[in-house]
């Protein structure tokens, strides 16, 4: 498994490096592209997300639904389905973790890729819409509607594209076991075993159950589901976080002056990225920003595909309306709960497993920050102290230097020995072997924001934490849902409608092995897999942003939701 875990590593160093060198630091390839084709297109259409967001809330009421338009779910159900991906653990564990690695600035660059993204989120979504194969008959399991990236590439830029759709096909369809699933469900398993102590097996199997009982009915299951769900979901986060802001509201104002500032000066993050380090920070925001909106990803443009509409602009408008809510609104939600409580900064009392968990190896560098390092064979410590100096490996939790250790949870007995990271054990100097040692550490992911709320909301009860926890359950089984669709799609323009129930099967299982795998191996896959999947699709769209603008123009120009009778 460490051999694997250093492979997984190594690839997504060279995914995050690859991009244009300033100075020391380098803008990597994702993050030009992702900004790059946001300010295109919000240029070529006129800033859409500003003047046309109105319009697509109006549109996702159900305002002007017909029942009788060709497709598999109303608006709102789209939406939901595509917001039951989006809003899940890229807004309370990705948020907490652009805040851990990249400081509070970083919520202002997961702000600047909403913006841009509601631009790309609205042409990616109008193109499913324009492209998407309709069946006359319902398939069983399917429904009528395929849709997506690969149908606009194929269709839109021409059979001699195929190549590409097919790429994109098989990068998504790898993405949506990651991002859509095996993250999810190991989210769900680290805050079930960390909050009750249930064993990884029984998540797993609980929410394998769960998620092959709504994906084997198909899209139009999982719209009624995800339509239930995602409301649900969203409200009880949401009000919890207002809530925590209520309480704490004389520090509102201050924390948006820390997150303005940061973005541009970065200070250092809790996990050191060092002082002045622009890049690391806008990197971290843009990153975590992608995973929570999932603006250019190309995934939602396919649920999207499924709404009941002949007005491929429609549904676009309520696409646009997607990073607003995710990002904008819920994901600023989580960063002000974590900045104005001041969790983000804080060690508490960690129980910390040597032969795993979420230990690190990092040399400190001059100017304050760490850097990754291979595992000595041995860290020597005393009286419950390792050496933290400069070019001096030390043993990290959550990318942080563990300043003391101790042999018992209550932090009354210093250990003093040797640490040996390739056995997994630390050895007392009488001898004494020790698999687990205690002491205090930063908190990082959905444990940092459960400690937000927790903190938060202390002056009405000892209740915070638990929002998040019914969240992450929630959040993590929606998106799952959500994804498999994603997944069946791309499996069905590979392989054909023979492959889907396959696909979903093999999903499920994915949901269970998601829960076993080690936290950091997932988060690097999903990295890595969100890397490669936006380049083709970021393409496409800059491609047909001319037929893009020419559906929008005609729609604006016609009105057909004042113009038609059933509207």
């Amino acid at each position: 498994m460490d051999v694997i875990e250093q492979i997984i590593r190594t690839v997504k160093d060279y995914v995050d490096n690859f991009g244009v060198p300033v100075g020391e630091q380098v803008i990597p390839l994702k993050v030009i592209a992702l900004l790059g084709t946001g300010c295109f297109l919000t240029l070529r259409l006129g800033f859409v997300q500003v003047r046309r967001v109105a319009h697509g809330f109006a549109v996702a009421s159900g305002r002007y639904d017909d029942p009788n338009e060709p497709g598999d779910v109303s608006h709102f159900q789209a939406l939901t389905t595509a917001l039951s991906a989006t809003v899940g653990i890229g807004n309370i564990a990705g948020a907490a973790l652009a805040i851990h690695y990249g400081g509070p600035g970083a919520l202002f660059w997961m702000w600047m890729t909403a913006l841009l993204g509601m631009a790309t989120k609205f042409a990616e979504v109008t193109l499913a819409q324009e492209y998407r194969e309709v069946s006359a008959e319902t398939h069983k399991h399917e429904g009528t509607v395929a849709g997506g990236p690969m149908y606009y590439i194929e269709r839109g830029l021409g059979s001699h594209w195929k190549w590409m759709a097919t790429f994109f096909a098989i990068a998504l369809g790898f993405t949506a076991f990651i991002t859509g699933n095996a993250i999810q469900a190991n989210t769900l398993a680290d805050t079930m075993a960390s909050t009750f102590g249930t064993p990884n097996v029984v998540t797993g199997l609980l929410a394998a159950g769960v998620v092959a009982a709504v994906i084997l009915g198909g899209i139009t299951r999982i719209g009624r589901v995800t339509g239930v769900l995602a409301p649900l979901m969203a409200g009880v986060y949401v009000l919890g976080a207002l809530l925590v802001i209520l309480l704490n509201l004389g520090d509102v104002l201050p924390a948006f002056g820390l997150i303005l500032s940061e973005a541009f000066t970065p200070s250092a993050g809790v996990a050191g990225t060092g002082i002045g380090a622009l890049l690391v920070t806008l990197n971290w925001g843009v990153n975590r920003g992608l995973f929570s909106n999932e603006a250019g990803q190309g995934s939602a443009p396919i649920a999207h595909a499924a709404a009941k509409t002949d007005e491929p602009v429609s549904e676009g408008v309520v696409g646009l309306v997607e990073p607003f809510i995710d990002t904008i609104v819920i994901v600023t939600m989580t960063c002000l709960v974590i900045i104005i409580t001041g969790v983000y900064e804080d060690r508490v009392p960690t129980e910390m497993t040597l032969a795993g968990g979420d230990l690190s190896f990092v040399v400190p560098a001059a100017d304050g920050s760490f850097d990754e390092a291979a595992a000595p064979a041995e860290i020597r410590v005393n009286d419950g102290r390792q050496t933290i100096a400069e070019g001096q490996v030390a043993f990290a939790w959550h990318d942080l230097p563990v300043e003391r250790f101790y042999t018992d949870e209550a932090q009354t007995r210093p250990f003093s020995g040797m640490l040996e990271p390739a056995a997994g054990v630390a050895t007392a100097d009488d001898g004494t072997p020790f698999t687990v040692l205690y002491g205090d550490a930063p908190e990082n992911g959905a444990p940092l924001t459960q400690l937000g709320f927790q903190r938060g909301l202390s002056p009405i009860g000892d209740w915070g934490g638990y929002i998040v926890v019914f969240s992450v359950i929630l959040f993590a089984i929606s998106t799952a849902i959500s994804w498999s669709y994603y997944g069946d799609r791309c499996a069905a323009y590979l392989f054909g409608r023979r492959a889907v129930l396959p696909y979903r099967c093999v999903y499920v299982a994915m949901v269970f092995l998601g829960t076993v795998i080690a936290p950091a191996a997932a988060w690097d896959l999903g990295d890595i897999a969100l890397g490669i999947v936006i380049l083709p699709n970021l393409l496409a769209l800059i491609l047909l942003s001319g037929k893009t603008r020419h559906l929008m123009d005609s729609y604006f120009e016609r009105q057909p939701w004042v113009s038609q009778p059933h509207r």
